[in-house]
């Protein structure tokens, strides 16, 4: 559909941004056919829409967006924090801005970024996404019993999701739950397909840990995976 607003106007800034925005998503959710292809289509019409309208909150979230497709932490969180100053009120720029924390190591700054995500949009169809994280970084920093709350919220609101059923596996597992962190494993593995949570290996592999959060995961999330039943290979 933005393809087809692009034809029709091909000046269009909101549809470049809009365009770019989705390509951005399609990658980072592993669906592209060719993510370096998505991503250069994407960049380009990013540079169109801030050359066309520099101040568009749109257009800026959309660069945001393919950097952080690009696992360009730091660069995405500028992006972000330009969205946020022109439109205070933007749930994905704040939801967006907590996960970047999160993959650059300032961890204690995501769950308020979160928290106001969830305020100014409580009925958005990815609340799921935001209680996971604000679930998945209490259980970083050793508070399972706050953690458990949350993502039990984000299966609830969407129970087909492998990692938020993944996080309460390690949740309960740390709490010593073994029947609870037992099931909610079973099902991760059985939405995330074959060789899903299968080993140590394979989740490490997966959770896209950068060197500042190593030891946070090795001490919570990892071992809680350990205790949930998962092997080492």
């Amino acid at each position: 559909m933005y393809e087809r607003a692009l034809a029709l106007d091909p000046r269009s800034a909101e549809a470049q941004s809009l365009l770019a925005d989705a390509l951005a998503d399609r990658v980072q959710a592993r669906m592209a056919d060719s993510a370096a292809v998505d991503i250069a289509r994407a960049e380009g019409l990013v540079a169109q829409a801030l050359a066309a309208s520099p101040r568009s909150p749109l257009a800026h979230l959309a660069k945001g967006q393919v950097l952080r497709a690009q696992n360009r932490w730091e660069e995405a969180i500028l992006e972000y924090e330009t969205v946020l100053a022109f439109d205070h009120n933007s749930a994905r720029a704040l939801h967006a801005l907590g996960e970047c924390k999160l993959m650059t190591g300032s961890i204690e700054e995501v769950i308020p970024f979160e928290e106001q995500a969830i305020r100014l949009s409580p009925r958005d169809p990815q609340i799921w996404n935001r209680y996971q994280r604000i679930g998945f970084v209490h259980l970083l920093q050793s508070r399972s019993d706050a953690a458990i709350p949350w993502l039990e919220k984000a299966r609830s609101a969407n129970p087909e999701v492998p990692s938020v059923h993944a996080f309460l596996a390690s949740a309960y597992g740390l709490k010593g739950e073994a029947e609870r962190a037992a099931a909610e494993l079973a099902e991760a593995r059985r939405l995330g397909g074959k060789g899903s949570y299968s080993s140590m290996r394979a989740a490490t592999i997966t959770s896209r840990v950068v060197p500042k959060n190593r030891a946070l995961f090795e001490a919570t999330y990892f071992a809680g995976l350990r205790k949930a039943g998962v092997p080492e290979e």
